[in-house]
């Protein structure tokens, strides 16, 4: 299901995840993101992005927000061990499971509405696959988090996070 592009793509994403996936998970290194986390906050482009496309908070199902072509990422969390909630777009099946999919905002970004902008896009990559009951379940990730500049046939993402820990999500 992926492209030639994404694979090259997702091989860097997942060789630079494996190099920090060694050390074993701890809670007190975990950052907790939301997803306005991932839009940078200097020179106010927080606030006219969220503006412009409406930041959606986990807990709701919104409207979707305008396409935007500008969508800048943040350094902040490159490298860093994160959590952050969303919903899952599989893009790689194996017969036991996704091992590849895009974390998004909101019930179904890029399915039936056009997608957010890269910037609230992350690439999930997991060494194991997994299996979901639905694509309207949120979910947690937890991985080593860092930018990407991807783009698949359903939208250009703007992060990766190699996945140490995906589950259901609890408000």
């Amino acid at each position: 299901m992926t492209t030639d592009h994404t694979r090259r793509s997702l091989l860097g994403v997942t060789l630079a995840g494996m190099l920090f996936a060694a050390s074993p998970l701890r809670a007190e290194d975990v950052i907790e993101l939301d997803w306005d986390d991932l839009i940078p906050h200097e020179g106010g482009a927080l606030e006219a992005a969220a503006e412009r496309m409406g930041v959606i908070s986990h807990d709701q199902i919104s409207s979707m927000p305008e396409v935007s072509e500008d969508a800048p990422t943040t350094d902040a969390y490159d490298g860093k061990l994160v959590r952050i909630p969303g919903f899952v777009v599989p893009l790689e099946y194996l017969s036991t499971g996704v091992t590849t999919f895009i974390l998004v905002p909101y019930v179904g970004a890029c399915i039936h509405v056009p997608p957010p902008p890269a910037n609230q896009l992350i690439l999930v990559t997991s060494e194991t696959p997994l299996e979901f009951s639905g694509l309207f379940e949120p979910v947690w990730v937890t991985g080593v988090f860092g930018r990407a500049a991807l783009s698949t046939d359903l939208a250009d993402i703007g992060y990766a996070i190699s996945a140490d820990e995906v589950e259901p999500y609890e408000g």
